[in-house]
């Protein structure tokens, strides 16, 4: 039996390439589909879900790591690997919080993805050798990155995903048709997160949003 694929990122060159790989030496492996930003995958995953999600870190929309989690309320079961083209441990650690299976940094993927797909489909974790020491040092309590990227919990999961969205350059107006919530409702979180955060400026609220790895531009 096939293992069932959905491939997620907003580069469809990225996109081609992986397909090329898993058709070339993915024997038991199928692409079912293919998504552009997080909110498509969503979509894909309720009418055709896949075993295993390859999702990128930066997806406009909503990212790998808010389609992570979602995907994970709506699957249990379903395997996540992200894609991303950061080495940070911050990231690391956030996107198997959030319940990544693996984490593959894009440098590398031609040659990791076929065993990685079949590594979290058995159940195990893989992660990219140049990233595995992020995660023994943070439990060793060694990484200076071990319990950074817990300050973004402060906020809630709509907070994040309007976060990710003024990031990007989306007007409370935009954002709300985005989210399907009314103005005034995107500029109270708005106003929320700017008070949990005490940042007060449209500026640094972009640095911290890039920092955390909620957006990437």
């Amino acid at each position: 039996m096939s293992i069932k694929v959905i491939i997620a990122d907003d580069h469809a060159v990225v996109r081609d390439g992986i397909r090329a790989v898993v058709e070339r030496k993915g024997k038991n492996i199928k692409i079912i589909g293919e998504a552009s930003n997080g909110k498509e995958v969503l979509k894909m995953a309720e009418n055709n879900p896949a075993d295993v999600y390859l999702l990128d870190i930066a997806m406009p929309i909503l990212n790998g790591i808010e389609a992570t989690e979602k995907l994970r309320k709506m699957d249990k079961e379903c395997k996540i690997i992200i894609l991303s083209m950061y080495d940070d441990g911050n990231l690391v650690g956030k996107a198997l919080q959030y319940g990544a299976n693996g984490y593959i940094v894009k440098e590398t993927a031609t040659e990791e993805i076929i065993h990685a797909i079949h590594e979290v489909y058995m159940n195990r974790f893989f992660l990219s050798p140049r990233i595995s020491k992020f995660v023994v040092n943070g439990f060793l309590g060694k990484s200076k990155h071990s319990n950074q990227y817990k300050s973004v919990i402060k906020l809630t999961k709509r907070e994040r995903e309007i976060l990710q969205l003024i990031a990007e350059g989306f007007t409370n107006k935009e954002v709300a048709i985005q989210l399907n919530l009314s103005t005034y409702t995107v500029h109270v979180h708005r106003n929320n997160i700017m008070k949990k955060l005490d940042i007060h400026k449209q500026a640094d609220l972009i640095r911290y949003a890039l920092k955390e790895g909620i957006s990437h531009l």
